[in-house]
Parts: structure tokens; C-alpha cells; sequence
């Protein structure tokens, strides 16, 4: 099972380089139906957007709801480079996404589990399955790098 994980977040950092390619944060989501089947992935656009909620997660859920034609994405899984901020675990709950596969944790804006846990609030009606350190060193690497090399410059 790890190694299908590996795959589905290998595809993720693709994503996340693409972003840091743009000078954008690099963060990269996949979402994955129950069959296997991607539904959608992006990545991080909120300079190149104007738009303060474009991160990874958001952009690939609303690609994915727009081609199945339902804002409930019941029964997938979506694997994102870095665990997801407040916005983002909002949009996962509302969006009733099965499981959240994540790489490495942020601690200064994370929601699956560092600063806030939204999967373990019993007062939400839908709490995500939370998996984390898939490709963690790749993840946190890539990230790590991106922000060393912007405050060098």
C-alpha cells in the first residue's frame, strides 16, 4: 500500500516543482478516486492568480468537482506535499475528501495535525483520514530549499 502512496505523491512533488518553477511556494495535490483513477492535480498559483486562495489543494478540488459535477468528492484521496493550512482542511471537510495524504507537516500553518487537527474535531460532520511522511524528506526538502534560496536573494 506504501508503495502506491509513493507514486501518488511522486506525482504530487512533480507538481509542487512546477509551482516553485513560477516562484510560487511549491506545494503540489493530487486527488485520487477510489478506483485509482486521478481525478485532478495542480499546484500552487496564488502569485501568478492574484488569488489569495489558489493553493494546491483548493485548485484541485475545484478541477475535480467541476468534471464530476459534484461538490462532494466522496470516497477519494488527495495527497499534497505539505499538510494543508486552516483554508485548505476547510475545503477537505466540506468537500467530504476520504483520506488526506500529506508529506512533510508544517508547523506554522498546518491543520491535519501541527497547529490545529480539524480531522479530530468531533464537532465537524466530516473528519478525513490523516496520513503523513510520505516522501517526507523530498517534500520538506523541496520546500526547505525554495525559502532558504528567496531569503538569500
Amino acid at each position: 500500500m506504501r508503495e502506491i502512496h509513493t507514486e501518488f505523491m511522486n506525482l504530487a512533488l512533480e507538481e509542487a516543482k512546477k509551482a516553485g518553477q513560477k516562484a510560487e511556494v511549491p506545494i503540489g495535490a493530487v486527488l485520487v478516486a477510489e478506483s485509482g483513477d486521478i481525478l485532478s492535480r495542480s499546484h500552487n498559483q496564488t502569485i501568478s492568480l492574484g488569488d489569495p486562495t489558489a493553493h494546491a489543494e483548493i485548485l484541485t478540488l475545484r478541477d475535480a468537482a467541476q468534471k464530476v459535477l459534484n461538490y462532494r468528492l466522496l470516497s477519494t484521496t488527495l495527497y499534497v506535499t505539505i499538510e494543508p493550512c486552516i483554508m485548505c482542511m476547510g475545503a477537505i471537510v466540506h468537500a467530504r475528501v476520504a483520506r488526506v495524504v500529506f508529506g512533510a507537516h508544517d508547523p506554522k500553518w498546518g491543520a491535519a495535525g501541527s497547529l490545529y487537527n480539524f480531522a479530530d474535531d468531533p464537532r465537524l460532520n466530516h473528519r478525513p483520514e490523516i496520513m503523513h511522511g510520505i516522501c517526507k524528506d523530498a517534500c520538506r526538502t523541496l520546500i526547505q530549499d525554495f525559502f532558504r534560496a528567496k531569503r538569500s536573494s
